[in-house]
């Protein structure tokens, strides 16, 4: 059997303080799903990664997510797990409407994000379209009070337009009934 010499590379993530994420695989990654990938991936396009899962114990910036679109053009599925936050001001300054510290980015396929598991400034990155636009987004688990704080309690423009195609809302704690939920997730009763 001849095998030939492929490129492989290999990622190792601490995802918790008693737990590492190795991966190791050959390029191209021809994998559709990807789990526990921290804030130190190899510098490569993952053109068949529709699923990802992202985890560390380091808090993630801005540039991450930059990086990650970039490098997972045909992402749906983003889970983060994270609780820390980046932060080094305020997150009301960070979260103001007139705060613009960096640039848009962009998700066009993303159809699922589950930010059950993140710190309040995720939520507040990712729903904010100043920060991050995601024109496909179907689906969303988020803590309920986050996303109260970060819509401030359904009012906020800002985060609209990245809520109003969402079909499947998913809250923790569940709950029947939220004031101004429907009104701000118009796709939810359609």
């Amino acid at each position: 059997m001849n095998i030939g010499l492929q490129d492989v590379t290999s990622i190792v993530n601490y995802v918790c303080d008693s737990r590492a994420a190795c991966s190791i695989f050959s390029l191209p990654f021809q994998f559709d799903y990807l789990k526990d990938l921290g804030n130190k991936f190899p510098n490569i396009v993952f053109s068949y990664v529709t699923y990802l899962h992202v985890k560390d114990n380091d808090p993630f910036r801005h540039e991450f997510f930059v990086r990650i679109a970039r490098s997972f053009p045909l992402l749906k599925d983003l889970c983060i797990y994270n609780v820390r936050s980046s932060l080094s001001v305020d997150l009301m300054t960070f979260s103001s409407d007139n705060c613009q510290l960096y640039s848009t980015i962009e998700y066009s396929h993303l159809t699922t994000l589950d930010l059950s598991c993140a710190h309040r400034e995720y939520v507040e990155q990712f729903l904010n379209e100043t920060k991050i636009y995601m024109p496909c987004l179907m689906e969303l688990l988020v803590k309920l009070d986050d996303l109260i704080v970060v819509t401030k309690n359904f009012t906020r423009n800002e985060t609209r337009r990245n809520c109003t195609k969402v079909k499947t809302l998913f809250i923790l704690p569940p709950r029947l009934h939220v004031e101004g939920l429907c009104d701000y997730f118009p796709s939810l009763y359609k």
